[in-house]
């Protein structure tokens, strides 16, 4: 520490007044990490809270990231030095000005009082010392005020939570997203989600990888996460912010399934969102480091039934071994490897629920074409409905264009409004309104914009430019969703709500989301009452051992078995050729039965009604793809 005595005076939050330039202390309520704003400048928001019981909203902009406070944890401690109060909303709002400066401390009584700051020089006196020691012993008796931190152990599906753990490995798995496979030595009470990475992809220790499989968890980042993501360290300590602990569930109601939880950092900023890397003397990741340590795997590793899709590819030396079978198994069981194959003649006599083992082939499968797999589901009424086509894409939008925009509603203050006569291609006019976030129109990648007016290809063509699209309609000088169309558009997927079970709401409800991050599909979803419809592929396959064969239902929303998300197939062709070319190997056309692939799955036997009638039917789960030269 250094720079001349200096004496600070530093006002109580409550009594703040507009227009002056304070320091104050205080303990932090929440906080964003540090994001790019639509400048060029980092921005970070920090809500702190004193004894006084006001609390005050802070937002910093900085060309360095660096200058920023270095906050890590709610309920850390913060010393703010020349900070401009001002008036947003009547309430009142603390931003850097000049000379700003800030010191973050640790919220744990007894911690070092070591301040992380980017100041060369700063005063730390007595009085400050006690400050800081004063609100760690007063923050405790806040009941609002406490991390939303959690071990793994404690977490349920459906929470959103903070995560310390440790990175043990990580890929790309697309554009758009990036897995961190992470443990924190506790294990989850639900059987989490592995996700497909191939193995010369993944980074990290293999070795420790495998040891570590019944402990680690797979957290997949999306949107602005990812550059931090990609330079995370194998081995460093990180902080993830509002993990989405999704319930991975199939859509046949059946009390012999497995719950499998999926563990997602959405993009955007909302909720604190973001991940950090807090420095190696944290109480924390001290603390995190020595029980890690401290851990001994022999004894607390017991046999994972977890899905661990990272070993497709590697075929169980038990397949080799079985008699006449030399050719390439085209799907494989990964964490299942140990179950013994059952012939399907044994499995058709067995009570249900059950799961099985069986090496297979594939007969036959429907539906023909195969892009009426692609189904809608509603997980609240469970209504399965097909997912329109282009034809009848072309036909919904030609009848909202009969609707016609309404081309003199005004600008409101919270969207804008643009007309595009299409005079030289089939004499529209189309209505785009774009809808603001901070009081301010974005670029096209980051817009949501509401189209009225447009046909199929137009709507095709906007989407590849702008972010989001809501297609919408005019009524009485307002507009309005309809649900026979697409109620949302981003990029290739194309998404549906449930007439059944939607409760819609006005359009305006989109202002309370104009001062979040990007424009997150469920938020949006939640504000507009409207419930998501779920694209899943849902296909019966005949399958066939030399001991008989079995019809056994493929429902699939994720990726795992065909490794194409469904919600992307129907709006591109590339994905499409993928799936026939995919489908022609497991059953290929004009080729005798002896000639076909032996399968390696896992299917599991349910009781269903049928019209009054109860049958045993059967599912395939856990199983997927591996075909190297359609990777």
């Amino acid at each position: 520490m250094s720079g001349p005595p200096q004496k600070y005076v530093y006002t109580p939050l409550d009594q703040l007044k507009e227009g002056t330039i304070a320091n104050v202390f205080g303990v932090v309520s929440f906080f964003k990490l540090p994001y790019r704003s639509k400048g060029t400048d980092f921005c970070s928001v920090v809500n702190i809270v004193d004894q006084s019981n006001a609390k005050l909203k802070c937002m910093f902009f900085s060309g360095n990231q660096d200058a920023l406070p270095k906050i890590y944890k709610i309920g850390d401690i913060v010393r703010f030095h020349r900070i401009k109060i001002q008036k947003y909303n009547n309430e009142f709002q603390g931003i850097s000005s000049s000379g700003f400066s800030a010191l973050v401390f640790e919220g744990i009584i007894d911690a070092p009082l070591v301040p992380r700051t980017s100041s060369k020089s700063y005063n730390f006196t007595t009085e400050d010392q006690k400050a800081v020691e004063t609100l760690r012993s007063w923050q405790l008796r806040l009941p609002n005020i406490s991390s939303s931190r959690q071990h793994l152990s404690n977490v349920q599906p459906g929470q959103y939570f903070d995560l310390l753990c440790q990175l043990v490995g990580k890929a790309e798995i697309d554009k758009a997203s990036y897995l961190l496979k992470v443990w924190d030595g506790t294990k989850c009470a639900f059987l989490p989600w592995k996700v497909y990475v191939e193995d010369d992809a993944l980074e990290g220790d293999r070795d420790a990888i495998n040891r570590l499989q019944g402990f680690t968890i797979d957290v997949l980042v999306y949107d602005n996460h990812l550059a931090l993501a990609k330079s995370l360290k194998i081995g460093s300590y990180i902080v993830i912010q509002n993990v989405h602990a999704k319930l991975h569930s199939t859509p046949i109601e059946n009390p012999g399934h497995d719950t499998y939880v999926e563990f997602h950092l959405h993009g955007g900023t909302c909720y604190g969102r973001g991940m950090s890397v807090p420095p190696e003397d944290n109480s924390d990741v001290k603390e995190l480091k020595n029980v890690l340590d401290a851990l001994d795997l022999q004894q607390n590793q017991t046999l994972n039934p977890v899905l661990d899709i990272q070993l497709a590819g590697q075929m169980s030396p038990s397949f080799d071994a079985l008699e006449g079978c030399q050719q390439l198994s085209v799907t494989v069981v990964s964490s299942h490897q140990q179950w013994q194959i059952t012939p399907l003649a044994s499995i058709i006599t067995k009570n249900a629920p059950q799961k099985f083992h069986v090496r297979v082939k594939l007969r036959s499968f429907q539906p023909h074409p195969l892009y009426q797999s692609v189904k809608l589901y509603c997980s609240k009424c469970h209504s399965l409905l097909d997912s329109p086509d282009e034809q009848s894409l072309n036909k919904i939008f030609e009848d909202f264009y009969n609707c016609s925009p309404n081309t003199s509603a005004p600008n409101t203050f919270w969207y804008q409004s643009a007309i595009w006569n299409t005079v030289n291609l089939d004499n529209r006019t189309v209505a785009i309104h774009f809808v603001k976030k901070y009081d301010i129109l974005q670029s096209p990648e980051d817009s949501l914009i509401m189209v009225e007016g447009g046909s199929f290809k137009q709507i095709c063509k906007l989407s590849s430019q702008f972010n989001t699209i809501i297609p919408v309609k005019s009524k009485e000088e307002h507009l309005e969703i309809d649900l026979s169309a697409p109620f949302l558009i981003q990029g290739n997927k194309w998404l549906y709500g449930c007439k059944k079970c939607s409760n819609i709401k006005s359009l305006e409800e989109l202002k309370s989301l104009s001062l979040k991050g990007g424009w997150d599909v469920t938020e949006i979803a939640e504000a507009l009452g409207v419930e998501l419809l779920r694209h899943l592929f849902v296909m019966n396959f005949t399958l066939e051992d030399e001991t008989g064969s079995l019809n056994a239902y493929l429902w699939q929303h994720s990726e795992q078995f065909f490794r194409i998300p469904p919600s992307d197939i129907l709006m591109d062709s590339n994905l499409q050729e993928r799936l026939h070319e995919i489908m022609n190997v497991l059953c290929p056309p004009e080729k005798q039965m002896s000639d076909f692939p032996w399968m390696d799955c896992c299917i599991r036997s349910y009781n269903a009604n049928n019209e009054g009638k109860e049958q045993i039917c059967y599912e395939i789960f856990d199983t997927f793809i591996s075909m190297p030269h359609l990777n």
